[in-house]
């Protein structure tokens, strides 16, 4: 077990934790809305001007997201600092918070690039379509360190040796998921392009490409699915915290397959793709959290041999 650090850190890291899951939700909007050239290609300032005077809604929308995304880099820069100030060397802790300081600077410089590229608004290319697979599992690899930052802070389980099959299974069902979301992300560009933005396939090749994807994604949820079971079921016998967590993924997952069904049901609003989303960094938060705990778990044979040990 991780020693737990004081109160006023482990607040500070769940706060930090929720606070960048609500911008990842509002840099949604700006997506989902076509917002993103709200501030033209200029950054950091918004067309031109360190604050836009009689801005369009799109402005808002796109000024707004820059400054709470502006706000979460002191954030997590505090965060680092004191988790390096009040641990020590090796830390998991310490490193967890680091792994976040550089996913978050990650974070700014594939925002800015969204931006100064003109990877915005109803702009279809290839090459955005790549940007938001790589922006998006960056977003989740920052909230996935920061989360363990919050979990270990509390005194959570140091990971243990485990079996190589175990390892693989949890390995396998955290990469699954991420590779899940860049296919979200491409459908995603696919809505705001096709349906936000009104493109017509048949007039522009990379919409008719990105259309023809979207098979893709749900055909992936199924599969993945199907990872993170087997990685669950992987895990039995390691305690029933960690089955019961493991368990609560597995529903978490299969709500998340629900909403994006009618999410595509109900022709893409802007509100649910919001939930979506959101539901998507519940799951990965979910999944992180579970997989630090299932590794910490000792293996079923281990276990055995401590209560023959204790019998003894």
């Amino acid at each position: 077990m991780t020693a737990p650090l004081p109160n006023r850190f482990r607040r500070l890291a769940w706060g930090a934790l929720l606070y960048n899951v609500l911008v990842v939700l509002w840099g949604g909007v700006v997506r989902a809305s076509g917002s993103g050239a709200g501030c033209g290609d200029h950054w950091p300032f918004c067309n031109g001007e360190i604050i836009p005077s009689n801005p369009a809604l799109n402005t808002v929308i796109e000024f707004a997201h820059r400054v709470t995304s502006g706000l979460a880099l002191p954030i997590v820069a505090v965060l680092v600092w004191q988790a390096f100030r009040l641990t020590s060397r090796g830390s998991l802790v310490r490193k967890a918070a680091a792994a976040a300081g550089v996913f978050i600077v990650l974070e700014a410089a594939l925002g800015a690039g969204l931006v100064l590229f003109k990877y915005v608004a109803y702009n279809p290319s290839y090459a955005r379509a790549v940007w938001m697979a790589a922006h998006l599992v960056n977003t989740l690899l920052l909230l996935g360190a920061l989360a363990l930052v919050a979990w270990w802070s509390r005194g959570g389980a140091v990971p243990a040796r485990v079996s190589t099959g175990r390892a693989v299974a949890i390995g396998s069902a955290l990469a699954a998921v991420l590779i899940l979301a860049m296919g979200g992300a491409v459908n995603a560009l696919a809505d705001t392009l096709a349906v936000g933005g009104g493109l017509d396939p048949a007039e522009h090749p990379v919409v008719a490409a990105l259309v023809g994807l979207r098979w893709l994604h749900p055909t992936m949820a199924f599969v993945a699915l199907g990872v993170v079971a087997a990685s669950v079921w992987s895990s039995r016998g390691s305690g029933t915290a960690v089955v019961s967590r493991g368990t609560t993924v597995l529903a978490l997952f299969v709500a998340q397959m629900g909403v994006g069904a009618l999410n595509v049901g109900l022709n893409v609003p802007v509100w649910m793709q919001i939930v979506h989303l959101l539901v998507t960094d519940i799951v990965w938060i979910s999944l992180v959290i579970w997989a630090a705990e299932a590794l910490a778990a000792p293996s079923p044979q281990a276990a055995r041999e401590a209560r023959l040990a204790v019998a003894a």
